[in-house]
C-alpha cells in the first residue's frame, strides 16, 4: 500500500557524502517511492559552512547554519549525522535522540568508540541508529550480518575494509612502486587524504571491524582490544619476494570464532594469490563472510565515495521509514563489554604461518643459528630461500617461511634472533593466512 505521507528527514553535515545524500534524495524521490512505497522529503540541511558551492543545488531556504531548526521541527522525523569525529557528532547523535528522532550516521569512528553509549540512549528515547554507511561505503554488508544471514552463527570474516591501504599495496604489488610512491599517487587521485595517518596504521580498518564484529559474533566489542598493525613498513622486496611463493598482500581485518573465544585483528598479511580476496585491487572493497548454514559469502563494490556512501544513507532512511529498522534495532542484543574483553583471544595465541626475511652476515654457521632458535621455540621451517647477491654490510638476504605455529612463539624467536651476531636490523614478519575455501 502506498504511504502517502512524506517522511521528512534532516541533514547534518553538507560535505561530500552529505551533498550526495542530498542528490539522491532530491533527484530520486519519485523513482524511491515506486519502488518502496516511500515518499522521503528532505525538510533541511544544516552545516556551519552555508557560503562554499556544492555539486547539488539545494532549493532556496533548505540550509541553515541552526541546528535546532531540525531538532524543533517535530515534522522531520529522521536525523542524518555526516559531521565525522567523535566529539561533536557524539552530542549532535545525542540531541537528534533526545529530540525524537531516528539517527543515520556513516560515522564509523563514533559507533566503535562510544557506540555503546550512543545505543542505550537511543532505546532510552524509543528510537533507533541505523549505521549501513559506516563499514563498506556502498557494500550492505551491515544489513547482510543483521539480518540477511540472521539464521546462520558467523564463524570467521575477513575483509579488505580500506581502500586506501588497498589501493597502495596494489601498487606496490603491480608497479614495484616503494610505499612512498603509491601513497603520493594515491593522494594525487584522491584515495587518500592529505593527513593518511588512520587509513595507513590501520585504526579506519579497525573501526569497521569493531561494528562487524560487534554484529557477526554478538558482542559490545572494545575498539583498544582489537590488535592492530598498519601497512607502513611494508617493503617492496618483500610483496616480491611473496609473489615467487603465490602469496599477495593485504591489509585485512579479520575475526574468528571458535568455541567461546573470539579474535579480531588488523594487519597486513600475505594470502594464496588464487584468494578471491587476493583478487580485489585498487580502492574496492571487499568482505568474506562464513556461516555455518550457507557457507563462505563474498561482498564487493566500492567501500567510500560520494555516491557510494550515499546510496547506503539513503538505503538506512528507507529502512527507518518502512519500519525495519526500529524493529532490528529494538532487538538487537549485544553482550556486554567486559564479556567480550574475557572472549577475546590475545593476539600471542594466534596460531598463524609466518614469512621471515632476515638480512643474514655471510659467514658460516648463521644457517645453524638461526635454525636452532626458531626450533628452540618450537617453529618448524617450511621453507627457506637464499639469493645470490650481498647486501649492505656484508648480508645477504634470507627468506623463511613456518608452519603453523603461535604468535607468541613467534615473537620470542625474533627477539632473540636480534640479539645474535648473525643478522643486521630488524627482520621483516608477516603472517601467512589461510582463509578457508568452501567446497561442495
Amino acid at each position: 500500500m502506498m504511504i502517502e505521507k512524506p517522511v521528512r528527514v534532516g541533514l547534518v553535515g553538507f560535505g561530500t557524502v552529505g551533498s550526495g545524500v542530498a542528490r539522491l534524495l532530491l533527484d530520486n524521490a519519485d523513482s524511491i517511492q515506486a519502488r518502496t512505497g516511500v515518499r522521503l522529503e528532505l525538510a533541511c540541511v544544516v552545516d556551519v559552512d552555508t557560503a562554499s558551492p556544492r555539486p547539488v543545488n539545494l532549493p532556496d531556504g533548505l540550509l541553515t547554519n541552526d541546528l535546532h531548526r531540525l531538532l524543533n521541527d517535530e515534522s522531520i522525523s529522521i536525523g542524518i549525522e555526516l559531521v565525522g569525529g567523535t566529539t561533536i557528532a557524539k552530542d549532535i547523535q545525542l540531541a537528534m535522540l533526545a529530540a525524537g528522532k531516528h539517527v543515520v550516521t556513516a560515522n564509523k569512528a563514533l559507533l566503535a568508540e562510544h557506540g555503546p553509549a550512543l545505543f542505550a540512549a537511543a532505546r532510552s528515547a524509543g528510537k533507533c541508529i541505523a549505521f549501513e554507511a559506516s563499514c563498506a561505503g556502498g557494500i550492505p554488508i551491515v544489513s547482510v550480518l543483521r539480518s540477511g544471514l540472521a539464521a546462520n552463527h558467523i564463524s570467521a570474516i575477513y575483509g579488505i575494509l580500506n581502500g586506501t591501504c588497498n589501493y597502495i599495496l596494489s601498487n606496490m604489488t603491480a608497479k614495484h612502486e616503494d610505499f612512498q610512491s603509491a601513497l603520493s599517487q594515491a593522494q594525487q587521485k584522491g584515495y587518500a587524504e592529505a593527513d593518511p595517518t588512520l587509513d595507513i596504521n590501520g585504526s579506519d580498518t579497525a573501526h569497521k571491524l569493531a561494528i562487524l564484529g560487534s554484529l557477526a559474533f554478538g558482542y559490545e566489542i572494545p575498539l583498544d582490544a582489537i590488535y592492530v598493525e598498519g601497512i607502513e613498513q611494508i617493503s617492496v622486496d618483500d610483496i616480491r619476494c611473496g609473489l615467487e611463493m603465490g602469496y599477495v598482500i593485504k591489509l585485512l581485518a579479520i575475526g574468528v570464532k571458535r568455541d567461546h573465544k573470539i579474535s579480531l585483528r588488523v594487519h597486513p598479511c600475505f594470502i594464496h594469490e588464487d584468494s578471491l580476496l587476493a583478487q580485489v585491487n585498487g580502492p574496492f572493497n571487499a568482505i568474506s563472510v562464513f556461516g555455518h548454514a550457507v557457507g563462505n559469502t563474498m561482498y564487493y563494490g566500492r567501500g567510500a565515495g560520494m555516491m557510494p556512501t550515499a546510496s547506503a544513507v539513503v538505503a538506512d532512511i528507507i529502512e527507518i521509514a518502512l519500519g525495519n529498522s526500529p524493529k532490528i534495532f529494538s532487538n538487537l542484543q549485544l553482550r556486554p563489554v567486559a564479556q567480550a574483553r574475557q572472549a577475546m583471544e590475545d593476539i600471542g595465541q594466534i596460531t598463524s604461518r609466518f614469512y621471515m626475511r632476515v638480512m643474514a652476515k655471510d659467514q658460516p654457521g648463521v644457517v645453524a643459528t638461526y635454525g636452532k632458535i626458531l626450533g628452540d621455540h618450537g617453529i618448524s621451517i617450511s621453507g627457506a630461500l637464499q639469493h645470490e647477491g650481498k647486501g649492505p654490510y656484508n648480508t645477504v638476504p634470507v627468506i623463511i617461511t613456518t608452519h603453523p605455529t603461535l604468535q607468541a612463539n613467534m615473537t620470542a624467536a625474533l627477539q632473540e634472533l636480534c640479539k645474535t651476531n648473525v643478522v643486521s636490523g630488524e627482520p621483516a614478519c608477516i603472517r601467512i593466512i589461510d582463509i578457508p575455501e568452501d567446497h561442495d
